[in-house]
């Protein structure tokens, strides 16, 4: 069967907002929230882009044995980006999360399952409602050899069948992470009654729980 998004969630896609309308109420970081990236030491790094990163965090922070995600910019060239310069599309950064995981509890192939589970990977440079450049799927590799497990699994993905069209993700080597702005970080867990959340995120987390619910915490 071709993937798709059920009724509902394609008609949300029509009326709701982007991932870069920040309109509305957003709560203030807790001294947790400060401290999301503390303690790491020891734990390995993946990094992915597969549109708005408020949806990507949730979705990876979901998942046993990931231990922290933090929302940022990668692929690009321009230093120090900034949201609203990423929101141009002209940086060439995508939106991206930097995920630390014990890989004795969950492996960089199931995280790739992951990765491509929760989005669709067949729409360029888009994904959802939120278009452009900055919200591409992208797989960054550290080695030749994660380089090999993507391509790997991108191929045997388009041979199930399981796409009409595709897979347009990106396989590209990781260079650097710039991480967002405070206030973006554990946005769904603070803000759950923003629009963009309610209408796309939430609905995306739900799609995917229902796909995966193995590897849940």
């Amino acid at each position: 069967m071709a993937h798709s998004f059920p009724l509902p969630a394609a008609l949300l896609l029509l009326i709701a907002p982007s991932c870069g309308n920040t309109s509305g109420p957003t709560a203030a970081l807790s001294d947790q929230d400060m401290q999301k990236d503390q303690d790491l030491s020891g734990l390995h790094k993946a990094h992915f882009a597969e549109g708005c990163f408020w949806c990507a965090e949730e979705i990876f922070q979901s998942v046993r044995g990931v231990k922290s995600v933090i929302n940022g910019y990668s692929g690009g060239t321009e230093p120090n980006p900034t949201y609203e310069e990423v929101s141009e599309g002209t940086t060439g950064h995508a939106e991206a999360v930097e995920v630390y995981y014990d890989s004795t509890v969950v492996d960089y192939p199931t995280l790739l399952k992951i990765f491509f589970a929760s989005q669709d990977p067949t729409t360029p440079s888009r994904q959802g409602p939120d278009a452009g450049p900055q919200y591409r799927s992208v797989a960054f590799y550290d080695t030749p050899a994660q380089k090999v497990l993507i391509e790997a699994y991108i191929h045997e993905l388009d041979a199930s069948g399981q796409y009409n069209s595709p897979i347009v993700t990106e396989v590209a080597p990781f260079v650097k992470f710039w991480p967002a702005e405070d206030y973006h970080q554990n946005y769904a867990e603070r803000n759950p009654s923003q629009p963009y959340i309610l209408g796309v995120s939430k609905p995306r987390f739900e799609r995917f729980k229902a796909k995966m619910p193995e590897v849940l915490k």
